[in-house]
């Protein structure tokens, strides 16, 4: 973990509530992808956990959902603006077990982590798949920039207006090595259901620190509680217990 001062380079738009920030500053402590940083918000006691969807060596891109008072006013924060953040939190994603073809399964604002992902197995010479899962057609994202990438990509809307009508599990191809997944809780807990192989979970979770000291995102394991802001916020198939 690190404390860095980004500069806010660009902050723009992706759908009608969903915004694509790109910061410069020292992105060295990122070394996963499915990392996350902790955004200090001024006037505003604890931090904004935000996955990274990009990383260069001076340049970051995060991808976030205005949704509460945070993320609104980091939705009109100008060119310029210098931001307080603590870096390179969370373990990341483990992409030596993946295989030749890996799945990425994103839904929602667990979309932005997987770019990140699908850029570094496509650099090892992967075969990757991608199913991006939204509610409505005016929520698609990042689909072009998929495809970009070389990724097959399938996009699933619950409402039918683009792609395949219905959940991500209803686009799960017949052939994968291994799979990697983020989204919200309910999408996780289908896609754990539905998978023949085993896989990553990136969990969301509310956390105060964000580095392991509060405990305040503890969650229980086959091996005992885990911190989703340091031992996680990935989780390997085989250690999750599910709640009811």
């Amino acid at each position: 973990m690190k404390q860095v001062l980004f500069s806010v380079k660009e902050n723009t738009p992706l759908t009608s509530n969903v915004y694509k920030m790109t910061l410069t500053g020292d992105c060295s402590h990122i070394t996963a992808p499915g990392q996350f940083v902790n955004i200090k918000i001024d006037g505003l006691f604890l931090r904004r956990p935000i996955s990274v969807c990009d990383r260069e060596e001076n340049t970051l891109t995060i991808i976030y959902k205005a949704v509460g008072k945070g993320t609104e006013i980091m939705s009109k924060m100008p060119e310029g603006q210098i931001l307080d953040v603590l870096t390179g939190l969370g373990n990341g994603y483990d992409i030596s077990l993946s295989g030749e073809k890996p799945l990425l399964i994103g839904g929602g604002v667990g979309v932005p982590p997987m770019y990140m992902l699908a850029k570094e197995l496509k650099e090892q010479g992967k075969s990757v798949s991608v199913i991006l899962g939204f509610n409505t057609k005016s929520e698609v994202f990042y689909e072009n920039e998929f495809k970009a990438l070389g990724c097959e990509v399938e996009v699933t809307t619950v409402d039918g207006s683009y792609g395949t009508k219905g959940f991500v599990t209803d686009a799960l191809p017949s052939d994968y090595s291994y799979f990697f997944c983020c989204g919200p809780e309910p999408m996780l807990k289908a896609v754990y259901k539905a998978t023949k192989t085993s896989g990553q979970f990136s969990f969301e979770e509310r956390m105060g620190c964000g580095f392991g000291a509060c405990m305040g995102c503890s969650c229980k394991t086959v091996t005992g509680y885990k911190r989703i802001c340091k031992d996680g916020p990935v989780l390997k198939k085989e250690e999750i217990l599910w709640e009811d």
